[in-house]
């Protein structure tokens, strides 16, 4: 017999967040997933950050789509809102429940076959109208749930024993979302826990859209030590641009940091990002920069993570739609439904 369901009572003695809510009330059902996916481990980040963030779980509406990755929403925050779409369509549906009701904080999982292969056109497009929501790419490099095939983003010149040779070059998320005008764009290892979280945290008060592309080995089709995408080659590999600090807007800002330089970026809630330049070089508020350091780390087949690019000015899609403060799913019929006279007008105008 299989139980799903995780025991409710909790330890008395559980640490409580501002709203109240202990860790264990951001958990989901038991995953199903294969002992090691890194798709568990970027479960826990999320549900880490968002106790760190006093969410309330009934404001999250979290949408994914199908694979692997897009199981992943049962195993986290089980007191929110969540539907499963079809293959590569979470955008659009997304799109569609933002626009009705901005009230609520959206999270969109996606796989690399989900986002990269059938729904890459829903992820530029969603990109383009900077909706407001954090966009979970869990990348793989292979199709887990229909037993190993090549995904768009796994390594050109790869060999895997059902597949054979993969001849083609890999898609790159993070350089077709700065491409697409997406505000945030990071990428991070699930081996690495406590980056993921912190990304995470920024990616959640974005106003706009944050894409973060987030390495996570298949340890049943594809965790050879030589692919981009196994645990052996992101421990050794993980080439760390930045590291930063998100500051809430109520909290006193205090940040110390013992080398490196450190610049602040203020987003539209007044909520901070601090970053802190390892290398010295890197601007991820450069567009310009942030393609040539993925163009650049494709070329050497680096592991490059880390905040690559953001435009705290990126409109969202409400702002660019002037849509009103209210949400829409919750104006009367009077405000929504043209009167006749109206109607009548605009047919007219088209004689």
């Amino acid at each position: 017999m299989t139980y799903l369901a995780k025991p409710r009572l909790h330890h008395p003695t559980l640490a409580k967040n501002r709203v109240g809510y202990t860790r264990r009330d951001y958990e989901g059902k038991i995953s199903t997933l294969c002992a090691g996916c890194g798709h568990d481990s970027i479960s826990a980040s999320i549900i880490q950050a968002c106790w760190e963030l006093d969410i309330e779980p009934h404001r999250v509406a979290k949408l994914s789509g199908i694979g692997c990755s897009s199981k992943t929403p049962d195993y986290f925050l089980g007191n929110s809102h969540g539907f499963n779409t079809v293959h590569g369509r979470m955008p659009s549906v997304l799109t569609g429940a933002n626009l009705a009701n901005r009230e609520l904080i959206y999270l969109g999982v996606s796989g690399d076959g989900d986002s990269a292969s059938i729904g890459l056109g829903q992820f530029a497009h969603v990109l383009r109208r900077g909706v407001n929501m954090t966009y979970i790419v869990e990348n793989n490099g292979v199709y887990g749930l229909t037993k190993g095939q090549f995904s768009a983003t796994a390594d050109v010149g790869q060999e895997l024993k059902h597949a054979g040779r993969n001849e083609l070059p890999p898609l790159d998320l993070c350089l077709e979302a700065i491409i697409a005008d997406c505000g945030f764009v990071a990428r991070s290892f699930a081996g690495d826990p406590r980056h993921v979280t912190a990304l995470l945290k920024a990616a959640f008060n974005f106003p706009g859209t944050a894409v973060l592309d987030i390495i996570s080995p298949c340890v049943t089709f594809n965790d050879k030590d030589e692919s981009t995408k196994s645990y052996a080659w992101g421990k050794n590999h993980d080439e760390r641009i930045n590291d930063f600090t998100f500051v809430m807007q109520q909290d006193e800002i205090m940040v110390e940091y013992e080398e490196g330089e450190t610049k602040t970026v203020e987003l539209h809630d007044g909520t901070q990002i601090m970053l802190k330049k390892l290398d010295g070089k890197h601007d991820p508020t450069d567009r310009s920069a942030a393609i040539t350091l993925l163009d650049e780390a494709r070329r050497n087949q680096q592991f490059i993570t880390g905040l690559i690019y953001l435009n705290p000015e990126r409109a969202s899609l409400a702002d660019a739609a002037n849509l009103v403060d209210v949400p829409l799913a919750w104006l009367p019929e009077t405000q929504t439904r043209p009167s006749r006279e109206s109607l009548d007008k605009i047919m007219a105008s088209l004689k």
